[in-house]
């Protein structure tokens, strides 16, 4: 049906045949696709293939008739060397694409996830901020763009106002978002959060995504984010997803 440009991002492969795979990538307007690779496993760019496991290119597809895609060509951009240098920078990227893999679906576009993917990979990648606190922003981030945007200007419960020079907070599990401290006591789904931790919340929702990673907290407020969020991913997704560590 004709060729069609896009970029795209491997987060899975399987073996066709002795020098083929078929490809899963995430694209910005067609979502998650599989592609056939016909002689991938001999196709070289700058001594990497773009067949390899989070490798970013620019593909040129064939479309046929029965909706199914091949590549026409490729060529890398992004191959996130230093993960494969670094056996923990590894484990925090792959359970990232798992989450990515999970949530996104064929023909859906996926612009704004993609884009998330490829900033928490570049940082990963490129720099030595804390992989938990990294994975915890990536996830709450992921967690609204979705649509499972938590209440954090109120009360949940009674509407209070929720400022910043309040010396506690508390987030409910079950009722999405942050509770004054007498409305807390009646939830036992609450996690408390120190000032600094829920500042780094606000934050993480609401900025720019270029300046998503461009703030340190304390490990005790990254300990809490922690929580917080792997708690709210499992909720939300219904799957929890662990890192594994070496």
């Amino acid at each position: 049906m004709g060729l069609i440009k896009t970029k795209g991002i491997v987060i899975g492969s399987a073996n066709s045949s002795d020098n083929d795979k078929v490809l899963t990538v995430l694209t910005p307007d067609l979502g998650k696709i599989s592609i056939f690779y016909r002689g991938a496993k001999k196709a070289k760019s700058n001594g990497l293939n773009c067949s390899e496991y989070l490798a970013f290119s620019d593909f040129v597809l064939y479309k046929s008739s029965n909706d199914n895609y091949s590549i026409n060509s490729a060529e890398i951009i992004e191959v996130f060397y230093k993960l494969r240098e670094d056996i923990d920078k590894l484990s925090y990227a792959t359970e990232v694409a798992k989450i990515v893999y999970d949530v996104t679906e064929e023909n859906i576009p996926a612009s704004d996830i993609l884009q998330l993917f490829l900033n928490t990979l570049f940082v990963i990648s490129e720099t030595d901020k804390n992989l938990d606190l990294i994975f915890s922003i990536f996830q709450i981030r992921l967690l609204a763009i979705l649509g499972f945007l938590p209440q954090i200007s109120r009360c949940t419960n009674c509407g209070e106002p929720m400022t910043e020079d309040m010396d506690e907070f508390y987030f409910s599990i079950k009722d999405d978002g942050v509770k004054c401290g007498p409305c807390s006591k009646l939830d036992k789904s609450v996690i408390r959060l120190n000032k600094t931790t829920f500042s780094a919340l606000i934050y993480a929702l609401s900025c720019d995504s270029k300046k998503l990673y461009s703030f340190e907290i304390p490990e005790e407020s990254i300990n809490e984010l922690k929580l917080l969020t792997k708690i709210y991913t499992s909720q939300k997704l219904d799957k929890s997803y662990e890192v594994l560590k070496y």
